[in-house]
């Protein structure tokens, strides 16, 4: 893996990257009360996803048993009264994956996720990368490489930063409008 360097993490090596996969999925089934997501890319590339946004794009029956594990984790965490929410800062009008996204966002929204909008030129005082914030105290930097794959997510721990991302999760949702309020304009 190439090295990273962090903006956060003074421009040094990033400081505790965790790689996709089980250790970056524990992350969505240890916190205690809020996962928070700000997405600000127009596209992400995923593997499991690309067949059911080829159909989408087709305009095509989508099959979304692809999503069904997240969509079962996010309903057995709500149930227990966790809470699962997002905001998306979308470049308008909508690239075709935005689209897919918020056709996609019914389903989450369902299970029990709540996933806002936000258009791109309403986002200048957010930052321009993704991130989780756990319990308002667990900040996790996503990471990228040039063709939109995910690279795994950077902990954060300086307490300044991550109140700096709290105050951002609160002005991002504080802007954002409901999945349907946006897919209806």
């Amino acid at each position: 893996m190439e090295v990273l360097r962090s903006p956060l993490s003074g421009g040094g090596k990033l400081t505790h990257l965790i790689e996709p996969g089980p250790e970056f999925g524990q992350l969505f089934r240890t916190f205690e009360h809020t996962a928070f997501r700000l997405e600000t890319r127009d596209q992400y590339k995923s593997s499991n996803e690309s067949e059911a946004l080829r159909q989408f794009i087709a305009g095509e029956q989508v099959d979304m048993g692809w999503f069904q594990n997240w969509l079962t984790m996010i309903s057995e965490a709500t149930a227990t009264g966790k809470r699962f929410a997002r905001v998306r800062i979308v470049t308008t009008p909508l690239t075709d994956y935005s689209r897919f996204g918020v056709y996609c966002s019914q389903y989450t929204n369902a299970a029990g996720e709540n996933i806002r909008y936000l258009a791109r030129h309403e986002a200048s005082d957010l930052p321009d990368y993704d991130y989780w914030l756990f319990d308002s105290l667990k900040l996790v930097r996503m990471h990228f490489d040039d063709d939109e794959n995910f690279l795994g997510g950077e902990i954060i721990d300086d307490p300044h930063t991550i109140i700096k991302h709290n105050y951002w999760r609160d002005a991002a949702w504080h802007k954002a409008v409901q999945r349907d309020e946006f897919s209806t304009k």
